[in-house]
């Protein structure tokens, strides 16, 4: 399994952004994906995770992101509205099977004015 971030960028607080990945391979074995994201001199961190059509989000971002994937376009997305300076991170997106998990290489995604 590959997994390739797009989109990331520079946004005001209070603006949105969209993340991208793009993943390929053996995907008929993954079982789950999410966006997680890490600041500096802090842990990695699960954002959103999304398994068959269901969607679970870490507290702070619910009602703010949106987590969504299109098989048939072999894309995951995170529409990330009302940003915050704490949401700067790197974004990075994970694929989950039975045993592996995979990582893409990571977007930065930084909220300032």
């Amino acid at each position: 399994v590959q997994l390739v971030e797009s989109g990331g960028g520079l946004v005001q607080p209070g603006g949105s952004l969209q993340v991208s990945c793009a993943f390929s391979g053996n995907i008929a074995i993954i079982y789950s994906m999410a966006w997680y994201r890490q600041s500096p001199g802090k842990q990695r961190e699960m954002v959103a995770r999304i398994i068959g059509d269901r969607a679970s989000y870490v507290d702070d971002v619910k009602d703010r992101f949106t987590i969504s994937k299109d098989n048939d376009k072999r894309t995951m997305s995170l529409q990330m509205n009302n940003l915050k300076p704490e949401d700067t991170a790197i974004y990075y997106c994970n694929a989950r099977t039975v045993p592996h998990e995979y990582w893409g290489q990571g977007t930065q995604v930084t909220v300032s004015l």
